[in-house]
């Protein structure tokens, strides 16, 4: 009877505010324009909306979790990391006002932010991947519960928990590197993500590091090499060139990740594709230090082996570069690291030891008498000048 007596309480309330309510956007529409922002990147506008939610009284406890864990995303991304983590914490057991189930992006957010406690970060995986888990298991196939869209999302949110837990497992900061369990552990965590994505470039990357540090640089390789079949091209009905799109793939990963993956092809001597990468990420962002330093020593490495004598230094690199002189492959390596000293200049980039490694390998490049290329020059022969802005006006005047 007590709990009647309230419910009709609610609804003479929720009547007696029907005029107030009915004249505000919809919580539906408010959650929504805040995700949007966030995609964006708007965090200043995505806060406001939020909060407009978290201020509703007619906002329901799903609608003002979910507007409180975008809050968190919101400071997250502000640099508010200790704001963010209180919001989170209250989105999770034990706190008395976490939601049941919790959401499961909670703490997946929580692992991440512990970087100082990686028992902790590990168990808050570990907690994300039940809930994830069981949410697939949920699934039926007949009343189609979860839509293809939210199937691939659960999946993708799955795969990262378990990269996660991989990656705090081999973090040399940790202990955990050093524990007999822990090879064995990542190739049982890598084995979970790999059911649910066998193609997914970032546990194949993953999958490799894991390798290196086992000293199976073939199976490293391998995975490296191992990308998704190309889609059937619908005016011809056959696959595209696997080769292209295999280049689209790498090039829609962020740039860090291509630097990575540059550094473990160049691990595992496969110079020829570490340069190809490589290539991609300085034609992306042509002031990056990182890209071009690897792409030096990539060429000097070559160079170093072009002047052993041995003959399949360059192969896969194309049919004009396979008949490079040492000395040809160590000028571009040159090229590439004086760049690289430059930008680590003009930028006052932190990274002293890669400056100090640049300089060493261009004094080695001086005592061999590698000097950098020429300036570029015309048809003519005559060398192109950089032209200032107010030059060009004046030609475009007199013209």
């Amino acid at each position: 009877m007590g709990r009647a007596r309230t419910k009709q309480k609610k609804v003479a309330r929720t009547s007696s505010t029907t005029a107030t309510t009915s004249s505000l956007p919809p919580i539906s529409s408010l959650l929504a324009k805040a995700q949007d922002l966030i995609v964006q990147c708007d965090y200043s506008l995505a806060r406001k909306f939020t909060e407009r939610v978290l201020v509703r009284e007619d906002a329901t406890t799903a609608e003002n979790n979910q507007a409180k864990e975008m809050l968190a995303i919101v400071l997250l991304e502000t640099g508010d990391v200790d704001g963010a983590k209180q919001i989170f914490v209250t989105l999770v057991p034990p706190h008395p006002n976490a939601p049941s189930p919790p959401p499961a992006s909670a703490y997946l957010y929580l692992a991440q932010l512990a970087n100082d406690d990686p028992y902790a970060a590990l168990a808050h995986y570990q907690s994300a991947i039940d809930l994830l888990q069981t949410q697939l298991k949920g699934k039926s196939p007949s009343s189609n519960s979860i839509s293809e869209e939210d199937d691939a999302e659960i999946k993708g949110n799955l795969v990262r928990a378990y990269l996660g837990m991989v990656e705090i497992w081999m973090d040399p900061e940790y202990d955990l590197c050093v524990n007999p369990a822990a090879s064995n552990t990542c190739d049982s965590l890598l084995s979970q993500a790999l059911k649910i994505d066998p193609q997914n470039l970032e546990t194949l990357q993953t999958l490799a590091s894991v390798r290196l540090s086992q000293e199976k640089s073939e199976e490293a390789l391998l995975a490296l090499r191992t990308f998704p079949p190309p889609p059937t091209q619908e005016s011809t009905d056959t696959p595209a060139d696997p080769q292209s799109h295999a280049f689209l793939l790498l090039s829609a990963l962020p740039i860090q990740t291509r630097i990575t993956r540059a550094k473990l092809l160049l691990e595992c001597v496969a110079y020829p594709d570490a340069l190809s990468l490589l290539e991609g990420v300085v034609a992306a962002d042509d002031t990056n230090i990182e890209g071009w330093y690897l792409m030096g020593w990539a060429w000097w490495l070559l160079a170093e082996r072009r002047k052993e004598g041995d003959v399949s230094a360059g192969v896969g690199l194309g049919e004009e570069s396979q008949q490079l002189e040492w000395q040809d492959m160590a000028r571009d390596a040159r090229d590439c690291l004086e760049t690289c000293q430059t930008l680590h200049i003009s930028q006052e980039h932190p990274d002293v030891p890669l400056l100090d490694h640049v300089r060493e390998l261009i004094g080695t490049m001086d005592a061999l008498g590698i000097q950098p290329s020429p300036a570029e020059e015309d048809e003519n022969g005559e060398e192109w000048e950089e032209v200032s802005d107010d030059e060009e006006d004046e030609d475009v005047e007199m013209a």
